[in-house]
């Protein structure tokens, strides 16, 4: 099962609450199930660079489904992991990345947040998730 546009574009809508309320710009990313874009926000003034990263979180976060912190803290120098920023054409794994689940606990999608801190990026990424 996919995420459709209309459960992507209320995710992208919490995503901007929140990255509102904690006076940040973000880029906001939402993958379906396979991992193809279905829908992205810059908000005024986020950073460019940014763009990017938002999109490659959303698709690692699909790819390994978790969030991209844990592949992050996996992937460091002697981890299981060590290295995976290579492969899939690039990945991201430091926060900001989380899959999206429907009522039944399945994996329909993922959002990918960027434009601030690593922390701020998650918080905004888990309330565009959490929102369905």
């Amino acid at each position: 099962m996919n995420i459709t546009l209309a459960q992507a574009e209320n995710a992208i809508k919490a995503a901007k609450q929140k990255a509102t309320a904690i006076d940040t710009k973000m880029n906001i990313a939402i993958v379906d199930a396979g991992a193809n874009l279905v829908a992205f926000v810059r908000m005024d003034g986020a950073w460019l660079g940014s763009l990017d990263i938002a999109i490659k979180k959303a698709k690692t976060a699909r790819y390994f489904d978790m969030n991209t912190g844990i592949i992050g803290e996996l992937s460091q120098p002697g981890g299981s992991l060590y290295n995976i920023e290579h492969s899939n054409g690039g990945l991201i794994t430091f926060p900001g990345g989380v899959p999206i689940k429907n009522d039944n606990d399945e994996i329909i999608g993922a959002i990918g947040v960027s434009g601030s801190s690593v922390e701020n990026d998650h918080a905004v990424a888990e309330a565009g998730a959490t929102s369905l």
